[in-house]
């Protein structure tokens, strides 16, 4: 479970088992992992919640795995221990498995670092909006308060009794 854009970047997680005895619990978490034997056939339901935070969209990863990975060489009719290049490919794989662990992990980053950025960029650019609107009225204001400095104002003075 990884939370990679929204609000705190948190959300409420469940797991049930097929009776709804709850496995998992946990409350505005960001990242988690969580490892379970499954006692019994049936649907396992898990749930993600954002009640707390409902006016805020977010965007949740999470993956799980089925059971265990099939042997890369079968040990069934073997009489013999594995040889140096089967030794070989078994150590390259689970390498393998490791690496596209960590690519997911990163391209999890990635994906939350751009939102963050995104997000920034487009409050920088309503702010720069907003500083330009309010420099345009002040310089309007500005033109208008010396030109009354210096306009001439024309006053008209009778004389009485000449």
């Amino acid at each position: 479970l990884q939370v990679i854009t929204g609000g705190h970047y948190d959300v409420d997680c469940r797991l049930e088992d097929p009776d709804g005895v709850v496995l998992y619990k946990e409350m505005k978490k960001q990242y988690d992992s969580f490892t379970f034997t499954a006692s019994r056939n049936g649907t396992y339901k898990f749930c993600f919640s954002n009640e707390f935070s409902t006016f805020t969209h977010k965007t949740v990863y999470f993956d799980f795995q089925v059971g265990e990975d099939p042997p890369l060489f079968p040990s069934e009719n073997r009489v013999t221990a594995l040889t140096q290049m089967e030794s070989a490919c078994v150590s390259i794989h689970e390498a393998l498995k490791s690496v596209i662990d960590y690519q997911t992990h990163f391209r999890l980053r990635e994906a939350q670092g751009r939102s963050r950025a995104e997000d920034l960029n487009t409050r920088v650019a309503y702010w720069s909006i907003g500083e330009a609107i309010i420099l345009l009225v002040v310089s309007i204001g500005q033109v208008f308060l010396l030109k009354s400095f210096f306009s001439d104002k024309r006053t008209t003075t009778t004389r009485v009794g000449s």
